[in-house]
């Protein structure tokens, strides 16, 4: 049996209804689910990804991989600010 360890982004929704519920995905596979709680939505994303590794074909695993599950990749993860609206620079304004 073969292991891997994957990036979860888990980020609390607030449903029309008024309730939160929190939606977890896998960052390297694109697979998501969600749960009433935080270890829920792990759970639950968890028990996806390993559905989606028992019943994908082995070029749709390949295809969704941005590496080999063998070897070594770095993720980093970080944020931007950007500016959007009444006051944001039209696309192809300026020089980049």
């Amino acid at each position: 049996m073969e292991h891997a360890e994957f990036t979860i982004q888990i980020r609390r929704e607030a449903l029309s209804s008024g309730e939160d519920v929190y939606v977890a995905l896998c960052l390297e596979l694109d697979i998501a689910s969600q749960g009433n709680t935080v270890e829920q939505a792990k759970t639950n994303v968890k028990d996806a990804v390993e559905s989606f590794f028992e019943v994908a074909s082995p070029s749709e695993i390949e295809c969704r991989l941005p590496y080999r599950i063998h070897s070594h990749s770095d993720l980093f993860l970080t944020s931007i600010e950007v500016s959007f609206g009444q006051t944001a620079r039209p696309v192809g304004a300026g020089s980049l």
